[in-house]
Parts: C-alpha cells; structure tokens; sequence
C-alpha cells in the first residue's frame, strides 16, 4: 500500500467552492486561501442560525499507544462513508500543531485512504491560526512586562504573575526563563489559555469578555488582576479576528471538513472550536467530530466542559481501537499475541464503562490494517458479541467510504435513540468532588493525592470559583499518573502537583504528577523524517 503523503500528493482535489457548494455554502461566505482551503465567515451561521441542528457524532479511542489509534483516520472515514450511503454530512476537527508534526507523532490529517487535504499546508503553517493564537498571547506577555517596565502602576507582584509565554514548538530549553523583569517560562500554543478560549467563544463579544477575564496575576496585596487592566484587549481581538473564523477543507473523496483550533486533551480541553461544530451542525445532518487522545480525557472534556457551551451533545460515540493497540496493552514481553489481546483488552472495558457513564449509544470502530490476523480479528469481534458491545470492522483506512459502510450504517442507526446525558459531575460540586469524581470513575483511582501546593491552590479557588468545569492536565499513555503503567492499572492513587485557573476559558486546570506543558523534542525528531526535493515536492513522514 503507498504512504500516506503519496496517496495525499496524488489526490484530485475540487476547488474549494466546490466543496463549499455542496453544503450550500455561498462563495461570497468564503474566504479563499489559495485553490483548496477557505476560512467561513460569520454570516454562514447567522444565516442558518434557525435551522435544526444535525447530529453530532463524537469519536474517541482507548489509551494512545506508539501505534497511534487513528481517531481523525476513522473521523474523516466516516465522514466519507455517511456520505457514500447518502447522508448530508461535514467533519469538525483540530488543527494539527507543529509540536507534535515536528517532534514525535507526525501529521494530524488522518492516514491511507482516510485524509483530509491539502495535507502539507493543514499539517504545517494552515491559515495561521496557531501563528494569531501564538501572538496575542505573547503580546499580552509583552504587555505585562511593559506594565513593569513603566513603574508598576497595576503594583503587580512580580513574584505572582501566572501568565506565561508561549511557543508552537517542542523546545524543553525554554520550560523555565527569566526576563528583564520576572521569572518567566514557555508553554506550547495547544497549551496557551488564548487557545482554549478561542475554541469556547460564540462570537467575537464572547471573545472580548473571556479574554478581559484572564488571570495575569495578583497585586501585592493579593487580589486578582485580569488582562481588562491593561487597556489592550482589543488588540488581542484584532489579532485574533480571522483565526477566530473555521478553515474549510476536503477529505480525499471531497467531503466537506472544517478544521479550526487545536488544544491538546493532556493538557488542555482536547476539542475543536465551538464555532466549527456550531456551523457545522447548521449545515450539514450529520457532524463527526473528535475529542484528543482516549476517552478518559478527550472524551470526558469533551462532555463535561464543551457541551456545556455547545449547548449540543452527541448522538453517538464511536470508540476506536487497533490489535496493535490493545495486544501493546496486554503484552509483558513474554505472552503471545492472541494471549497479549485478551489481557489488553481490559483497557478497551474501561473506556466502555466509561462511555457507557455518559448514557450515549456508541459503537466500537476497530480499525484494520493490512497485516492484521483474521484469527484476531475474529476474536476481538467474538468477544464484543458476547458481551454485547456493538463493533464494526473498519477498513477506511485500506478501502476510504467503502471500508466503512458497516460503521456509517451502524452509526446512523444508534443515532435515532435519544439519550439523556449523564455528565461525570455537576457544576454545583466542589472542585475537590469534581475532581474524586473524574479520578476515581473515569481513571478508576482509589483516591486522589494532593501537594501541599495544590491542596492550597484548589482550597483558595474554591472559594469563588467551585462552579467552574476542571480540566485535568495528564499523561495520555495511562489510566494513572504512570505513562509505562499500559492496561488497566488496578490500584492506584492520583497524585495532584499543582492546579491553575484559566479565568477566561472558563475552568480550573488540575495538573498531576509529572505533567509538561512544553514538550521536549524526542531523540529521534519526526522531522527527521520529512523530505522535499528540488521542485518543492514533499515525501516521508508528514
């Protein structure tokens, strides 16, 4: 089978008003960035603003492995099929960043005959949006330090200012700096509040408030000073204006995406922006979107802070997972591999459960590649019709819409059954009740560990903000604080080392024992992987 930059390179691409077109999109409502991408202007949605909204499908997968899993593979390969067997359809993801196109997973296109194109400009600098993003959160660190510079007149303490910089790069030198004026350090972009409040706002006077909330500090009498006091939030709107606007593209059998906003789910909510969905479900019957990494932190931010807003939740959840992935969680070296399945197997149970929590009907997408054993398959098929799971066996990754007929039809059958959602917490609990809640039910902690740090933090925070959503900050290749504890770990205690708030987004961020909120580059970078020749034409892994 060819790689996926040559499939991507050889695609046929339709202009993108054609694309646009198809959904009923005007060309006055696009905005061109060159033949085959366009960002959407406002007017689509206060168009259609009175129309019924279609269906919203979430896919997410088990615990993230080496392997990759393939969640924006099966998202865009739904998207195709839905629309192979008739349906109006569109799909709402993240946009790539370049920490990870760069440094240890690649691409964030999809793969085989399951992509979205112009692979190369999505995966790489797009519209700009994570370059606008990148600014105006660094220009309010600027800011910041100006406000310093000019005598202090906001009396900020200069050794609690909680604003960092910010950075669309691996680069673990810059963790920790010092300024002219303060200590200071770098967080990725994914990571950056700017972010997480751009795919949360409706409009762009939503925007104004949640970025004149945001926390920079206190003064040295201990109270909060917001981003409001430096008189230059309209500046950051201004940066912000056309990154604030969804990025239509084409999957390769040119069906209708929208990609805007990237936050990672370890450290960040994990979704797409509010607005991509939210005109996506004016347009189309049928919306597939995906929330980052597996269920027990894309899925459950997805749920328990996105649709909150949203104001929407989903019809279905397709649950993805791989042989590769699941025998990865069984095996101790010593097993074969139809024995490592059945022990890996207990980590796709968890995410069920937990899937099962929110009262969503979902359905497994296992997602086949080429040298996958059909004495495997069979078992992992075997095994969810005697327990009852519903399971489809993908191929969109080998076949693109044709490999997923099975799935699309199975989808668009549990869609009809209209769900109540149960959410993994209320908003009237504590912040220390939210979090026992997502640890112990979603990760299956026997209790959580607080620092001294944290436990003061989160104490003071709950006095005026115990109604926000948490975001837990985490590592994604585990259940527990653990990244090597693969499976299911059966006893363990999550440790809490420190907790922030992002005032703007609107939640509490609980950061636990060992998590990095700027990657480092891995020994060997993927961009040592990804070649061009001459003429401009790029290969390898992208």
């Amino acid at each position: 089978m060819k790689d996926d930059v040559t499939i991507s390179n050889e695609a046929v691409k339709l202009p993108i008003h054609e694309v646009g077109k198809k959904m009923g999109i005007l060309d006055a409502e696009l905005e061109p960035y060159g033949k085959y991408v366009a960002k959407l202007d406002r007017s689509v949605y206060d168009r259609l603003k009175d129309k019924p909204n279609g269906k919203l499908v979430l896919v997410t997968a088990i615990t993230p492995t080496p392997f990759g899993e393939g969640k924006t593979t099966m998202t865009v390969g739904l998207v195709d099929a839905l629309a192979r067997v008739g349906k109006r359809v569109m799909g709402a993801l993240r946009e790539p960043s370049l920490g990870p196109v760069l440094g240890m997973k690649g691409g964030a296109t999809g793969g085989g005959y399951a992509q979205v194109v112009p692979k190369e400009k999505i995966n790489l600098h797009f519209t700009g949006d994570l370059h606008a993003i990148t600014t105006a959160h660094n220009f309010l660190s600027a800011a910041i330090d100006n406000s310093l510079h000019y005598g202090n007149p906001l009396n900020l303490d200069v050794e609690n200012i909680t604003w960092p910089r910010t950075l669309d790069m691996n680069d673990r030198s810059i963790r920790e700096i010092s300024t002219q004026y303060r200590k200071d350090k770098f967080i990725i972009t994914a990571a950056s509040e700017v972010m997480a409040i751009l795919c949360l706002v409706r409009d762009i006077k939503d925007l104004r408030e949640r970025l004149a909330n945001i926390l920079i500090g206190y003064d040295t009498s201990g109270n909060e000073v917001h981003a409001s006091a430096l008189n230059i939030v309209d500046s950051l709107i201004i940066l912000l204006q056309d990154a604030l606007k969804p990025n239509l593209v084409q999957t390769l059998e040119h069906n209708p995406v929208l990609i805007h906003g990237g936050p990672f789910a370890n450290i960040a909510h994990g979704c797409n922006s509010i607005i991509a969905t939210q005109t996506a479900l004016k347009l189309a019957d049928y919306v597939v979107t995906e929330a980052g990494f597996g269920a027990d932190l894309g899925a459950e931010k997805f749920m328990d802070i996105k649709t909150r807003i949203l104001g929407e939740t989903p019809s279905a959840i397709v649950l993805v997972a791989t042989l590769r992935a699941l025998k990865f969680h069984g095996q101790d070296g010593t097993m074969s591999e139809l024995d490592a399945l059945k022990l890996g197997i207990s980590n796709l149970e968890k995410h069920i459960s937990n899937v099962k929590h929110f009262n969503v009907p979902y359905v497994i997408a296992l997602n086949k590649f080429e040298n996958d054993p059909k004495s495997e398959l069979d078992f992992l098929l075997n095994w969810a019709k005697e327990h009852n799971h519903p399971i489809s066996l993908a191929e969109v990754f080998l076949k693109g819409s044709e490999g997923g007929i099975d799935l699309a039809n199975k989808v668009i059958e549990i869609t009809k059954t209209k769900q109540t959602l149960h959410r993994m917490y209320d908003l009237e609990d504590d912040l220390f009740t939210k979090v026992d809640k997502v640890a112990q039910t979603v990760y299956g902690a026997s209790k959580v560990e607080y620092s001294k740090k944290a436990q003061r933090k989160l104490e003071q925070l709950n006095k005026d903000y115990s109604n926000y959503p948490i975001c837990v900050a985490k590592t994604p290749l585990s259940f527990s604080n653990d990244p090597k504890r693969r499976g299911l770990p059966h006893e363990f205690d999550l440790k809490i080392e420190d907790v922030r708030i992002s005032r703007g987004a609107g939640f509490i961020v609980v950061l636990t024992k060992g998590i990095i909120t700027m990657p480092g580059l891995p020994e060997v970078p993927n961009a040592t992987k990804m070649f061009i020749d001459d003429l401009g034409n790029i290969s390898g892994k992208l």
